[in-house]
């Protein structure tokens, strides 16, 4: 120990401290096992309902590199920027655009941390590079799971000026009330570790102003229910689909520590342990609810639903909490797929509404019960309190009344700015649904 810290202090002024070399290391690593989730849905897309490659895949292709240029533009500014108005939106020229533009002297880009990484806020040294890659792929994953209910029907050009807007204002808006520090809701007292609210749950509000739109459309045609799109499995592409999201999660949730330290490390035990623990319950509770569906799907199902549950809260909660949580996950999904699946007017195969919405939506109330002040501390949340199974007592019922006005606030939003952008795209497009199927749109 004594040589490593006369190590230190031989290091040159210019030279970043391990610590915070280790975090961008790690964050980085998170970051890129995030990018590859966006991919991931695509595979899964086509192992559940053998949509053809090309469109499946492309769409989330398209995605991710559409993701890192408008988020690079100024879409990043805008959510994790210095707020402004209040707290309501990250300034938009903070950094200029493409994260500094021309400038070498560009905060945190050679030199320095982002603003929100320095001592007065998060503490874990990211570079601005870092904590962009993070954020970027964050977003894109997000709209990956956006787009799942877009299946065929959507012109491509549409989804991809959609997609545009999306990484604009859509999901920037909520990222900056909940993710920055000096965001209104963040301020608050809201939390949401690794986006049940900004990603799974904003992600179906967004969902139903597309498909709002689109059943529109079809009754203007004259239709009486939705196209419905069967389930054809790909048990290969399934497979493969549900391993990379499992892996990529390994840096969705125990990289939004943003930071490389024991409670990263207990995080991915959290978030596992809530993935294989919802996989049993969700196979029990199919069998219990004769759904029908194939084992092979109701285990994807069910380790996808642990996964979403964990999410907002896996930083908060012990190994044994995650088991609970994924066990409820399972009966969860079961009877909200069952329930969901009667609607006519959309087709949601892959299972946008009972999944990522039920269950995103769960398990940020879910913080006001589980929660341990100490595992919270942990992962850079030392306000938290503990919850009410925990003796959180009157600091947990208000911290129930905080996440559940923040999903009301951010439901609704994204539900409006995402119907009022297809809307418009509609009229300036003449539609955004094909009515044949079958062009490439």
């Amino acid at each position: 120990m004594k040589v490593f810290k006369l190590f230190l202090s031989s290091l040159p002024d210019s030279v970043p401290d391990p610590i915070s070399l280790i975090n961008n290391l790690w964050v980085i690593i998170a970051a890129l096992l995030v990018f590859v989730m966006t991919i991931a849905v695509g595979f899964l897309e086509v192992g559940e309902v053998g949509e053809s490659f090309s469109r499946s895949l492309f769409k989330t292709i398209l995605i991710t590199g559409l993701a890192i240029f408008v988020m690079g533009f100024i879409g990043f500014n805008i959510a994790f920027a210095p707020t402004v108005l209040h707290g309501l939106i990250g300034n938009p020229l903070y950094n200029g655009l493409f994260l500094g533009g021309f400038n070498p002297n560009s905060v945190g880009l050679l030199a320095g941390v982002w603003w929100s990484m320095g001592p007065n806020y998060f503490n874990t040294g990211l570079a601005t590079g870092t904590y962009f890659l993070f954020e970027a792929a964050f977003a894109s994953v997000t709209l990956a799971l956006v787009a799942v209910i877009v299946l065929k029907k959507m012109k491509m050009s549409a989804f991809a000026i959609y997609a545009v807007i999306y990484f604009l204002i859509i999901w920037t808006l909520p990222a900056a009330w909940i993710w920055n520090p000096t965001g209104w809701l963040y301020t608050m007292g809201m939390r949401d570790f690794a986006g049940g609210l900004v990603v799974h749950g904003a992600a179906g509000a967004a969902g139903l102003g597309i498909v709002w739109q689109m059943w529109r459309e079809e009754r203007q045609r004259k239709l009486k229910t939705s196209p419905q799109t069967s389930i054809k499995i790909s048990p290969g592409w399934l497979t493969l689909g549900i391993l990379l999201l499992w892996i990529g999660w390994f840096g969705f949730n125990p990289g939004s520590v943003l930071a490389f330290n024991s409670s990263a490390m207990t995080v991915v035990i959290t978030t596992f342990f809530a993935a294989a623990s919802a996989m049993v319950s969700t196979l029990i509770f199919n069998r219990i609810a004769r759904t029908g569906a194939q084992s092979i799907l109701a285990a994807t199902d069910g380790i996808l639903m642990g996964l979403i549950v964990i999410t907002p809260l896996a930083g908060f909660v012990s190994p044994a909490s995650a088991v609970i949580l994924g066990l409820l996950g399972g009966p969860i999904y079961v009877y909200a797929n069952k329930y969901i699946s009667k609607a006519k007017w959309f087709s949601d195969p892959i299972g946008l509404f009972p999944g990522h919405l039920v269950g995103g939506l769960f398990g940020v109330l879910m913080i006001a019960f589980f929660t341990q002040s100490a595992f919270a501390a942990a992962s850079g949340n030392p306000t938290l309190p503990n919850g009410l199974l925990f003796g959180g007592g009157t600091a947990a019922v208000s911290q129930l009344g905080i996440e559940a006005f923040g999903i009301i606030v951010v439901m609704i939003t994204v539900f409006l700015l995402s119907f009022i952008t297809c809307a418009v795209l509609s009229k300036l497009m003449g539609g955004i649904t094909r009515k044949d199927g079958k062009g490439a749109g």
